[in-house]
């Protein structure tokens, strides 16, 4: 029996009106006056990754650090790689080469002190990396970033996406790794299997088994969510129906199936399973 494939969980840890998905209703410049709940989900998904002894990427959006970071200094304490979701949550695509590498820095001098090993990963906010942004990832090998895990290898989504991306982790020639998030090839056609709402508007057992199609050819799995989606209780804000949906469905049924996911799959952090390549890359 071949031993079992390796799949990388990750975390990206930002509050409830943190998200693009709510950004018509809560600015930026309203944050600070939400209620805060990211801790709580947080200690959660920590306590779940300790019972199925787990070691997970977390992606931490400089924003939250700030404002917590006692909690930045937990989730290290408990074994996990910190990695930088940026700081204010701006999709790259909004900004310019001079605001993205002012926003990357605020996070990385805010997440530095904070934790005991050097930032080496990234995640764009709502996967903003695309081929219009394609110049971030200088900035980030600029900054000491080694690996990134922002691009999504589909074509159909209005806001993200690299249609043409290669499915598994590769070295890009800038000099960073990419492990971009997973799909699986069915009938031709690319659908996500790696977390976040897809894990949540899909039945469990699809993503079961689109998974277990990227492991059955060798590829580890690259798995992400936010806090939020562990949290029914947030508060739910006036969206249009595709929006409120694509938010809100399911948030109760997250963490049985979370249960679920660590029983029937093997994962670490990225710093784990693709550690000797990520050595490799430029810092």
């Amino acid at each position: 029996m071949e031993p079992a494939v390796m799949n990388v969980f990750s975390i990206d840890l930002e509050e409830w009106f943190c998200v693009y998905n709510l950004s018509q209703v809560i600015p930026y410049e309203q944050w600070d006056r939400c209620e805060s709940r990211v801790e709580r989900s947080t200690l959660a998904i920590l306590e779940l990754l300790s019972q199925h002894r787990v070691e997970a990427t977390f992606f931490v959006l400089g924003w939250v650090a700030e404002r917590h970071p006692d909690l930045v200094r937990e989730v290290e304490r408990r074994g996990h790689e910190i990695a930088t979701h940026g700081y204010s949550h701006r999709l790259i695509t909004h900004l310019s080469p001079d605001e993205f590498r002012a926003d990357l820095g605020r996070s990385l001098e805010i997440l530095t002190p904070l934790a005991q090993r050097p930032i080496r990963g990234f995640r764009a906010p709502s996967f903003s990396i695309t081929r219009k942004t394609w110049w971030a990832l200088d900035i980030l090998r600029e900054s000491g970033i080694r690996y990134d895990s922002s691009m999504f290898p589909i074509g159909f989504h209005p806001d993200y996406g690299v249609p043409d991306a290669p499915l598994a982790a590769h070295l890009l020639s800038e000099g960073i790794w990419e492990l971009p998030m997973s799909v699986a090839e069915v009938a031709g056609k690319r659908v996500p299997c790696c977390g976040g709402g897809y894990f949540r508007q899909f039945p469990y057992v699809v993503t079961k088994r689109l998974m277990q199609a990227c492991n059955n050819q060798g590829r580890p799995v690259n798995f992400y969510l936010h806090p939020w989606e562990v949290d029914p209780g947030q508060p739910r804000m006036p969206l249009p129906l595709v929006k409120r949906v694509r938010h809100y469905n399911n948030l109760a049924k997250t963490m049985p199936r979370l249960e679920r996911l660590l029983n029937d799959f093997q994962f670490t952090s990225a710093r784990v399973c693709y550690g000797q390549d990520l050595a490799s890359s430029v810092s």
